[in-house]
């Protein structure tokens, strides 16, 4: 995705975490992909930590209309209106910001405001922002559950992608995990397996 063409929309926000909706249905930036929400000369740089696509009516499901439809695109041809029916939004946990030229791997003194556009971050911002392994530990703490461990793992990948260097980024990465989660080890190892796969 390009850097410089929006794809969401802060919906909802707060301290440590941001909801955008997307523009188009279904197409919600990868799982611990990097985005960034531009407010002026700064930038808040959040990872994808979830994202869900359903009705735009709360607490009222879709219902089935592929009975009669070979693929899932037919569903979409034959019902027009499904786009606008339905609503596909991610959350990103903030993970640092810019203010001017540096980064900065804490949180933002403000969350950013309802209707700020949201954009892929291009890989040099990545690399820059990612050059300091500070995102890890926001990320191990951030959200308690089954997910946070694959969340940490995504976005290593996603940091080494970005470099001609995957291994030797993902080796760091490794160690540094090595030194905050030293007190656990099964789960440290769990981490590094995803890591690697």
């Amino acid at each position: 995705m390009d850097g410089d063409t929006k794809i969401a929309e802060v919906i909802e926000a707060s301290t440590a975490d941001f909801v955008a909706q997307t523009y188009k249905l279904n197409e919600a930036p990868a799982f611990g992909s990097f985005v960034v929400v531009r407010e002026g000369d700064a930038e808040i740089v959040g990872v994808v930590s979830q994202a869900t696509t359903g009705s735009i009516e709360p607490g009222r499901r879709p219902v089935p209309r592929g009975r009669n439809e070979a693929t899932a695109d037919d569903v979409y041809k034959h019902n027009p209106e499904l786009p606008e029916l339905l609503r596909t939004e991610f959350t990103s946990t903030i993970v640092g910001f810019r203010d001017g030229t540096a980064f900065r791997n804490y949180l933002p003194p403000c969350p950013p405001r309802i209707h700020a556009f949201v954009y892929p971050c291009p890989p040099k911002t990545v690399v820059a922002f990612t050059d300091a392994l500070d995102f890890i530990r926001p990320l191990l703490s951030a959200q308690p559950g089954p997910l946070t461990d694959e969340l940490v793992a995504a976005t290593i990948r996603q940091a080494g992608a970005a470099r001609c260097d995957t291994y030797s980024f993902c080796v760091a990465a490794g160690k540094e995990l090595a030194c905050l989660l030293a007190y656990d080890i099964p789960r440290l190892t769990g981490i590094l397996r995803r890591i690697g796969q």
